[in-house]
């Protein structure tokens, strides 16, 4: 009888390193330090590639507010679960945040280990388990051990500094193909305070509050609701404003800790405080700065594409018309094809569900009319609109012509790179 043979099975090849988008900032920014917060982003092994980092830690001031926005998903990662349990708190000493595993549609496993995780910081900072933010990305489904994060908590204790905003940015990172980080500094009367954050995100993009996280930090003294409106609305103005493939992540996070260390600034009484004036300006800077990266690090990405839209009945449907125009497929590949095609746009707008009027409809790409009120412009050449689809800044412009609601949608082309990079994700 012959012997049986065990073949050995091959590894499934691992995915190529993925190329810098070409629509990427030539570096990552000069990020200004914030008063009362320390950083740390490390290699732990939670990731298959050896030497990449996958998590980050950061730690504040006693007396630090939270406030953040958080996915609409009805099936939420564990993570978020918890930040929505504790952010009525309004009060923050430990963001701990993982790469390479969501810890989504994982059960009570997820909730074991975002429990164990919030325990070991609250054990190792001093404070309570509820003043430790946590935030996971990556593979959805995948359970792991309860101290999966817990146990790599002490060495990111020791490696916190100041100044280790690369390595955070860095270590929140899944399919991004580079570090996404911006900072402002504004005056809150007569003192100088300063905002930063970072950000990943590439795919899983149209967040309704993608895989999208965003955490942003101020050393200005802001009440704990003050702050939560200001986020709310930054949000809307910039993470809201964005899809790269209309998929709304489990996961979708935007946190900002506000630490108080700037000292002598006027009391703030609510968001409408004349003292927030730049303030909210600035912060609206970082989150629309933010936002915008993640877009032209969405996946296989070559044209970064901005949506005008005014003449609408509200601000409400000129950003869901703009949506539709962003999300249609055949608007995506007509852009990634170079092709003038405003007759899909058209069809973008109509399917909408806002109101419009077909003989008030009018648009431009690169700023040369194509269509006024329902027809094609007289004499209409479509040489300039064809060699702006060539650039690697798309503009469109929609006037419905129905009222005065207008908005502003940020998002990138389809191209057969989102594919190759969807089919390789687990790899």
């Amino acid at each position: 009888m012959a012997k049986s043979v065990k073949s050995k099975s091959k590894a499934a090849p691992r995915a190529p390193a993925l190329a810098r988008s070409p629509l990427a900032p030539a570096r990552f920014p000069d990020v200004a330090n914030v008063r009362g917060v320390r950083l740390a982003g490390l290699s732990v092994g939670l990731k298959k590639q050896r030497g990449v980092k996958d998590l980050m830690v950061a730690a504040f001031a006693p007396g630090t507010t939270a406030a953040g926005v958080l996915t609409k998903s009805r099936c939420p990662s564990a993570p978020v679960e918890w930040c929505r349990a504790i952010l009525p708190r309004g009060k923050a000493r430990v963001l701990v945040v993982n790469s390479g595993n969501a810890n989504a549609f994982t059960g009570l496993a997820g909730d074991l280990q975002v429990a164990q995780t919030a325990g070991q910081a609250a054990h190792l900072f001093g404070c309570r388990a509820q003043d430790v933010y946590i935030a996971s990305t990556g593979v959805i489904g995948e359970p792991r051990e309860p101290d999966y994060v817990a146990g790599k908590l002490p060495d990111m204790k020791r490696a916190l500094g100041a100044g280790n905003w690369r390595d955070a940015a860095d270590a929140i990172m899944t399919t991004d193909t580079f570090a996404k980080g911006a900072s402002r500094k504004v005056r809150i009367g007569k003192t100088l305070v300063t905002i930063s954050g970072f950000a990943k995100g590439s795919g899983m993009i149209a967040p309704d509050m993608a895989t999208m996280l965003g955490f942003v930090f101020t050393d200005a003294k802001i009440p704990a609701p003050v702050l939560q409106r200001l986020v709310r609305w930054a949000s809307d103005e910039s993470f809201n404003a964005i899809t790269v493939d209309s998929d709304t992540s489990t996961s979708d996070t935007v946190l900002m800790f506000a630490t108080g260390q700037a000292k002598g600034q006027p009391r703030i009484k609510g968001a409408g405080d004349k003292h927030l004036a730049d303030f909210k300006a600035a912060l609206r800077e970082v989150f629309v700065d933010l936002a915008q990266q993640v877009v032209r690090d969405g996946e296989g990405a070559q044209k970064f594409v901005t949506i005008n839209v005014k003449g609408a009945e509200s601000k409400r449907a000129a950003r869901a018309v703009g949506l539709a125009v962003a999300n249609s497929p055949l608007v995506k590949t007509a852009i990634a094809g170079e092709d003038a095609n405003w007759g899909r746009i058209v069809m973008a707008v109509g399917k909408a569900g806002e109101k419009a009027d077909r003989d008030r409809l009018s648009i431009a790409v690169g700023g040369v009319p194509i269509t006024r009120l329902g027809q094609l412009v007289a004499d209409y050449d479509e040489t300039p609109v064809a060699a702006h689809m060539k650039d690697q800044e798309i503009d469109i412009d929609i006037d419905l012509g129905v009222g005065r609601g207008r908005g502003t949608v940020w998002t990138c082309d389809l191209t057969h790179g989102y594919i190759s990079i969807n089919a390789d994700y687990r790899s």
